[in-house]
């Protein structure tokens, strides 16, 4: 399986653009036929940008959805707008949102601007992260993990707790894990400890929302190539990355948004609620 083992050693700046990659992702599901599974719904997707935000966004509205995307600064504008231009190519309605969610306000006045655009809000994706390697633990300061927490478990509460009003019933949630959250990282210990954070906060939303009708789901994917990847690891790393999957390379977003439509389409996964998907590559893990 392995096509794709190696990519450019580069580095970017943060918080990384998609013009600024010397090997670009496919994150514009131009292969991707929309069956209308969507149709109606309206969606916000924080880190809606890029990546797999840019993915899911522009898979969403060829299923009929209206897409407002949020995403952190004037630094990644230039993909905001693009990804709008895909979202509105599909002959959908589109909105971006630009804010730090490390800051309650920003969730809350996403969720405000989302509803007063679109009338309303069906389904949230919860999907910014932000991380940051260390070599050594001590080298792990308190204002670093704070960071983390802030935008990769606090944000997710917050624009949830915010949208909850809208998405009853019938409303959904899908928050964005990592195979980190699973297994752990050594280098990435705060970003892995935050999304075994939001896994565990997906099974207690599940529960917690059930009586609302609101279904809360999570997609853990392996290593995917998208530009916070060049924007926050050293050159070395990101050569290598993804190469120690099963697959031999890491995902294009492309190949990640459809588990989102699965579980945001009801027609598809009604049955699932506290559930936690994840495309890694091949590799299998206990429990």
């Amino acid at each position: 399986m392995n096509d794709e083992a190696t990519h450019s050693e580069e580095t970017i700046d943060y918080p990384g653009a998609t013009g600024d990659m010397a090997e670009r992702p496919r994150d514009e599901m131009r292969d991707y036929r929309g069956r209308d599974l969507l149709a109606g719904r309206r969606a916000l997707i924080t880190g809606g940008d890029s990546g797999i935000g840019r993915a899911v966004a522009v898979a969403f509205a060829k299923e009929g959805a209206d897409v407002a995307i949020a995403y952190l600064s004037t630094g990644e504008d230039d993909d905001a707008q693009h990804t709008l231009d895909l979202i509105r190519a599909e002959g959908r309605d589109a909105v971006a949102i630009r804010g730090d969610l490390a800051e309650p306000d920003r969730c809350r006045s996403a969720v405000d601007r989302t509803v007063a655009k679109f009338g309303g809000l069906d389904l949230l994706v919860n999907n910014v992260a932000f991380q940051s390697p260390v070599d050594d633990f001590a080298d792990l300061k308190p204002a670093q993990w704070a960071r983390t927490f802030a935008v990769n478990v606090d944000s997710y509460f917050h624009t949830t707790s915010a949208a909850l009003p809208y998405l009853t019933p019938g409303g959904t949630v899908i928050n964005t894990g990592s195979i980190n959250g699973l297994r752990g990282n050594q280098q990435l210990i705060d970003y892995a400890a935050t999304k075994g954070a939001v896994h565990v906060l997906t099974y207690s939303l599940a529960q917690a929302l059930m009586d609302r009708r609101i279904r809360v789901n999570c997609v853990a994917p392996g290593p995917v190539w998208t530009p916070l990847i060049p924007a926050t690891l050293p050159a070395e790393q990101v050569a290598d990355f993804g190469g120690q999957a099963p697959y031999g390379r890491a995902a294009q977003p492309d190949e990640i948004a459809p588990s989102y439509v699965f579980l945001a389409a009801d027609s598809l996964s009604s049955y699932y609620t506290g559930q936690v998907l994840a495309p890694i590559g091949g590799e299998t893990l206990p429990g």
